[in-house]
């Protein structure tokens, strides 16, 4: 049965960071690249982050560039998104997702990030 367990959400104050993990199982994770989305209240679903499945490459949307880092650890299947310098507007569901070759395409169940004072 596929899997990914996120784990890492709450609550944080503006400035503040936060480490979101993401826990596959099920299939073989280093043949799938890792995404991390969000989605905020009325808003559609974005694209935070991109990491290649042997973590040599990344890329991140213009707003979380410098300041969000996706990473991997593949012989423990897990993916994370380190965010720091946290703003009130990156208060949204997060996502990872799991995709590959062939339609591959395997979502985690979404956790709540809040950024409030």
């Amino acid at each position: 049965q596929v899997q990914l367990v996120e784990s890492g959400g709450g609550l944080v104050q503006p400035g503040g960071s936060l480490r979101r993990s993401c826990a596959a199982s099920g299939f073989t994770f280093s043949r799938l690249a890792m995404r991390w989305y969000r989605q905020a209240p009325g808003k559609e679903r974005e694209l935070v982050a991109v990491i290649s499945r042997t973590g040599a490459n990344t890329n991140y949307a213009d707003s979380m560039k410098g300041r969000f880092t996706i990473s991997r650890d593949n012989p423990n299947h897990k993916a994370h998104l380190q965010m720091n310098s946290l703003k009130p507007e990156d208060t949204a569901v997060y996502y990872c997702n799991a995709v590959g070759f062939g339609g591959t395409d395997y979502w985690g169940q979404g956790t709540q990030v809040t950024v409030s004072s």
